[in-house]
């Protein structure tokens, strides 16, 4: 299949945040009183949009009240945010294929401005919708305001909440191994393709690409 854009989840995508986002998350639980979770427990319970999930472990709890101490707890965490094997590569080479590249995550807009520019790679998107708390509300006001084509549009993600955003915008969803779902529930939730990481894609990609001919 050959892209010419691609929309980018950040989160278990092309950042590895799960031990800085479990950690603020059982600060979060902490101080309502609630028992911290295992790494495992966090990745079967937590969704998108996230809402839904505080709702669940927190009832009655606004996300309004929670989001200082999570974002402090999330900088202080004595694990950080890497960049994902394989994730630089694969933007570069979208880079050098002329593949017009968007970012559309959930993560704090200002943490991910932070990250992406620390990291070096916020300049390798053409544009960055950070801070959309339900991906399938937006996703086909972005096509229509890039006048990008569904045929060779195609959403990476690590979670179903991303499977289900490119579905509902008409678009091919490439789910991958290296985030927050579990496998399983992956495969469950029917993705267009599903790959352990991003050079798995990449190299699938290569070979499907004009300049690859």
């Amino acid at each position: 299949m050959t892209y010419r854009s691609l929309f980018f989840d950040w989160s278990g995508t092309l950042v590895d945040d799960l031990p800085p986002t479990l950690y603020a998350t059982n600060a979060v639980l902490a101080e309502n009183g609630v028992p911290p979770m295992s790494r495992e427990e966090f990745r079967e319970r937590f969704r998108l949009p996230y809402p839904e999930f505080y709702h669940e472990v927190l009832p009655g709890v606004a996300i309004s009240d929670l989001e200082d101490t999570f974002r402090a707890a999330f900088r202080e965490s004595p694990q950080g945010v890497t960049v994902l094997p394989h994730a630089r590569e694969m933007l570069d080479w979208c880079h050098e294929e002329k593949i017009r590249c968007f970012v559309l995550s959930s993560m704090d807009e200002g943490l991910f401005l932070q990250q992406a520019r620390a990291f070096g790679i916020l300049e390798c998107f053409e544009e960055v919708y950070a801070g959309v708390i339900d991906k399938r509300e937006r996703i086909r006001e972005l096509i229509r305001t890039h006048q990008l084509e569904p045929s060779t549009t195609a959403f990476l993600g690590d979670m179903a909440h991303d499977i289900a955003t490119a579905k509902h915008g008409g678009i091919d969803s490439i789910a991958l191994a290296t985030g927050y779902d579990p496998i399983e529930r992956l495969r469950k939730n029917e993705p267009t393709y599903l790959l352990d990481d991003l050079a798995e894609v990449r190299e699938w990609l290569s070979q499907e690409s004009p300049s690859s001919s």
